[in-house]
């Protein structure tokens, strides 16, 4: 049996006395960790963005508050998104909502079986005038990128964005082009019910996404709301946006100084190493349905959620419970199950629950 509830932890009011000194007006650093805290005028700035991206996807999404908490968390910590559900639940009204919200680059790739590696990436096309192959970039260039149903591209066009999602760049003729510099974020949803004219993803790129948000259907009072707001022509008028790249770029310059105390790290690692030896824990029988654990970016997706999460809850230092919040979006895609589990009907998220309740939080 492996130990995981053996930690360098400390009592979390304590922590939260120590580090709610969340607005510095000095800007100096917390001592002993070589990271700035963040200033009074930063952290106001801050919850004034969050508050306009917040504003500006209620007005388009009717409900969705778990939907729209990934999202705004997902550009604060500068990752990539998967938005599964069925069809009709506003995925890529929420998606397209979100982005619109930027005055940035926006593109929408609707996939399909036939769409090609090009089609997103870019591709070589010869020029009869000069006798030269001529590279032409993608619509991937854009600070935005929406992949819509992108379980129905085929296995070889889903793995060019690959290098695009981890490394920023793509390779097109032998050259390489990077993406843009401020922002890039990939917003993808699928499809989970259909199977005709559908591929997986593969672990491989799963895992580039930051987190995996799973949305249900609305309420019998929210999806009266809805027909309110179609009669007025709400959800589809077309509003300005509220926000520039810069305003976005100072936003995660921001959140990257939320204080994490060593405790968490410990804690964050302790969850994601105990998803990979589920089967050892005492008293987690749901361990036997774990077939595989989740990769080292768990814990990055961790740490940089986990931040996300305090800083939309309006403070400056992590605490464990926002590590629980982000918990089923930054593992529900990097544990796999066996065929135990689907013969049980045993979910991931319940698998993920029971890891993270047998990690003694600090």
């Amino acid at each position: 049996m492996i130990g995981v509830n053996a930690m360098d932890a400390s009592n979390v009011n304590a922590v939260q006395d120590e580090f709610a000194v969340e607005v510095n007006t000095a800007g100096n650093e917390v001592p002993g960790t070589g990271q700035n805290i963040i200033t009074e005028e930063e952290y106001k700035y801050s919850q004034e963005v969050i508050k306009k991206l917040s504003d500006y996807f209620e007005a388009k999404v009717v409900g969705q508050v778990q939907l729209k908490f990934s999202l705004i968390g997902a550009i604060i910590a500068d990752g990539h998104i998967l938005i599964e559900s069925v069809p009709g639940l506003a995925k890529t009204t929420a998606a397209k909502a979100i982005s619109d919200a930027v005055d940035g680059r926006f593109a929408r790739i609707q996939c399909t079986p036939d769409l090609l590696p090009g089609d997103i990436i870019g591709t070589q096309i010869y020029n009869q005038a000069t006798g030269k192959f001529e590279n032409i970039l993608g619509p991937v260039f854009a600070n935005f990128v929406l992949l819509d149903e992108v379980n129905r591209s085929s296995a070889k066009t889903q793995s060019a964005m690959l290098e695009a999602m981890q490394e920023k760049q793509v390779t097109i003729g032998g050259k390489s082009y990077h993406m843009p510099e401020d922002i890039f974020i990939v917003i993808a949803t699928q499809n989970p019910i259909e199977q005709e004219g559908t591929y997986p993803l593969s672990e491989a790129q799963t895992d580039r996404f930051l987190i995996k948000e799973v949305i249900t259907y609305p309420t019998a009072g929210e999806e009266v709301e809805i027909l309110s707001r179609i009669e007025t022509g709400a959800i589809s008028r077309v509003d300005p946006p509220v926000l520039t790249i810069k305003d976005v770029d100072k936003l995660q310059d921001i959140a990257a100084k939320v204080y994490v105390d060593n405790a968490i790290k410990w804690y964050i690692s302790s969850i994601v190493v105990a998803s990979r030896r589920a089967n050892q824990i005492a008293n987690l029988e749901i361990g036997k349905y774990v077939r595989i654990g989740a990769s080292p970016r768990a814990s990055i997706a961790f740490l940089k959620m986990a931040k996300a999460a305090a800083l939309i809850q309006g403070r400056t230092y992590v605490t464990p419970e926002d590590v629980k919040q982000v918990s089923h979006q930054v593992l529900r895609h990097r544990i796999g199950l066996n065929y135990s589990a689907v013969a049980d009907n045993v979910s991931v998220e319940a698998v993920i629950d029971g890891i993270v309740n047998s990690v003694k939080a600090p």
